[in-house]
């Protein structure tokens, strides 16, 4: 009973040409994580450049402040 129960699940096309299309499908998942990630690292980088020249004005606020 349990061998026909993983048969079910388990499925190895003769043709192997039923590949191709998960193939593709899978590649441009792959494509598409690749360029979503590249794109929050880039995004991440121009956010830390602003806090970087936000942190950095806020400091020379607090000089010219503690000056007076």
């Amino acid at each position: 009973m349990i061998h026909y129960i993983l048969n079910l699940f388990l499925y190895f096309p003769e043709d192997k040409r039923e590949y191709i299309p998960a193939a593709i499908t899978s590649t441009l998942f792959l494509i598409a994580a690749i360029l979503t990630m590249r794109l929050i690292i880039k995004i991440s980088k121009r956010q830390e450049e602003k806090a970087k020249q936000f942190e950095e004005q806020l400091r020379k606020e607090n000089i010219i402040q503690d000056e007076q």
